[in-house]
């Protein structure tokens, strides 16, 4: 039999009888390999024992250090920052954090961080959240601290979380909800007739609508200068037509408002002297011939048209931007660099509601014809639309660049106006929620936005550029442009049949508009059609 190869397996001879086993011989030594020490970079060391050199066999024998440059300190420590920040990012991803922006205060209030920062968004807020809570968590703080504020506040969070389901909600006065109630009713049923009316010009044959518009952009665009006058020794402000037509007043830095008989604004009616500092609107009511002016005095007046002072609205904190009345005539809206805007009570001079909103100052103010609807701007660049029946702000139009200084509602009742800093009117939708048409306007800014106030065939601005433009409220194609002003627009208003607009300006002058009959005449026999694309 073959002997086995495996490897683990030996085997030894037998021993032979008579002979003596033999030692095995001895196994050579493995060689070793001597390998030279590494060698080391050589490392200066100062002097040590007042100046004396150490000896080479101390120097070989003590550890070596390596010396790292100013720019390699810095690019390490770089590299840490980077290395840091990077795990604040994806711990500051994979931990939980609230979604509910109240809740996001909260915490922010317990890690002892500012609840909010100047013009912070709520996304940006919780992001902001999510990086403090990141590096407390790193740092093993986190745990600690949000255990021991949540043992203390616990009770009082869970009743906060019940009870304030709106984060801006303060419970009004009793004469808050009156008039809130009022206004629904009344709004109701302007809301009604402004439909029918719309249904009737839409499905009546006799209603030519089309016709109508371009009488009405003809009419425009035959405006010219009728007549001009000096209204005060300061430049003016602003300016605003009775509701018949028969009057204009007028207000300026003087602080003075002045009451025009029309059409040609060379007699005085009265003059309104009780403000203590310049006067900033006029406006008169829609329902009787009563008028309310607003002024740096931080207050605003109500008057009568022989210039008996009826009421005076005090509350605001600073000086007040402009004024508008409700469409009923029984409430008073005013602007405030307060960063507020407020509803008054026109029979008692009552305050009815603060409300807050902008993050500055607050500057126009508009309500819808149906006075469902109000609007404000601010110089936040901001366009908000309130209602008033419930007192939320509904809508929110962000697109201006710059400070918002004018808003006016279209009489269909779903289109906006505004205008501002940036030279810009831009058109809203309110049905669609968005801007719907954006008109670049003029030179300089937008100090006074108006729609014809009978059908909205065409809308008018005012501004710096010493111009005042007229636009076709179909497609905001350039109607009309009025100059003759040497300085600076403030304000404009137009008439209830749209016959003649009123400008003011910094020039101290008063200029009247109206549709040439000469020149209307001249159009029919030379030309049937305008420039105006419908």
């Amino acid at each position: 039999m073959e002997p086995n190869n495996d490897d683990n397996v030996s085997f030894t001879a037998a021993p032979v009888p008579g002979v003596s086993a033999l030692p095995p011989p001895p196994m050579a030594p493995i060689p070793v390999v001597q390998h030279p020490p590494l060698a080391r970079p050589p490392t200066f060391r100062p002097p040590q024992n007042g100046g004396a050199r150490a000896s080479d066999s101390d120097s070989e024998s003590e550890d070596e250090h390596y010396v790292i440059s100013e720019e390699s300190r810095q690019v390490r420590e770089r590299q840490e920052k980077a290395m840091q920040e990077l795990l604040i990012k994806r711990r500051a991803a994979a931990i939980a954090v609230p979604t509910n922006d109240k809740s996001v205060r909260d915490r922010l209030r317990r890690l002892g961080d500012p609840i909010t920062l100047f013009g912070e968004q709520e996304m940006e807020r919780r992001a902001r959240l999510a990086q403090l809570m990141a590096r407390l968590d790193i740092g093993g703080q986190l745990d600690r601290l949000l255990q021991a504020y949540e043992e203390d506040a616990a009770p009082r969070d869970e009743v906060d979380e019940e009870e304030l389901q709106y984060p801006f909600f303060t419970e009004g006065p009793r004469a808050l909800r009156e008039a809130r109630i009022e206004i629904a009713r009344f709004s109701i049923k302007r809301a009604a007739v402004r439909i029918q009316r719309a249904k009737r010009r839409r499905d009546d044959p006799d209603e030519d609508v089309e016709a109508e518009t371009k009488w009405a952009l003809k009419q425009a665009k035959g405006m010219v200068l009728d007549c001009s006058n000096f209204g005060d020794d300061r430049p003016l402000t602003g300016c605003s037509f009775s509701r018949d037509g028969k009057i204009l007043a007028t207000c300026s830095l003087s602080g003075v408002t002045k009451l025009w008989e029309m059409p040609q604004v060379t007699n005085t009616i009265s003059v309104l002297k009780d403000h203590k500092e310049r006067a900033t609107d006029v406006v008169f009511s829609p329902v009787n011939d009563i008028l309310a002016t607003a002024s740096a005095d931080r207050t605003a007046k109500l008057w009568r048209t022989d210039g008996t002072l009826l009421k005076t609205f005090e509350g605001h904190l600073d000086r007040l931007a402009r004024v508008a009345f409700h469409p009923s005539g029984r409430y008073l809206g005013t602007t405030s660099f307060d960063k507020t805007w407020r509803l008054w009570d026109v029979n008692t001079g009552a305050e009815l509601l603060l409300q807050e909103g902008h993050s500055r100052s607050v500057y126009g103010i508009a309500f819808q014809q149906d006075g469902a609807l109000a609007a404000s701007s601010g110089l936040d660049s901001l366009a908000r639309v309130w209602d008033l029946r419930t007192g939320r702000s509904i809508l929110v139009f962000q697109g201006h660049i710059k400070p918002v200084l004018t808003v006016n509602f279209s009489p269909n009742g779903y289109h906006l106006a505004s205008g501002g800093e940036d030279n810009q009117c831009r058109i809203w939708d309110l049905r669609m929620r968005k801007s719907l048409y954006i008109i670049p306007a003029h030179a300089n800014l937008v100090s006074q936005v108006k729609y014809e106030p009978q059908e909205g065939y065409f809308l008018a601005t005012a501004s710096y550029d010493m111009k005042v433009n007229i636009w076709s409220g179909r497609d905001f194609s350039l109607v009309k442009s009025l100059a003759g002003h040497e300085s600076k627009v403030a304000s404009l208003d137009i008439t209830a049949d749209s016959s003649c607009i009123a400008t003011v300006s910094h020039d101290r002058t008063i200029k009247l508009w109206t549709s040439s009959s000469n020149e209307e005449e001249e159009d029919d026999e030379g030309r049937e059609t305008m420039d105006v694309d419908l």
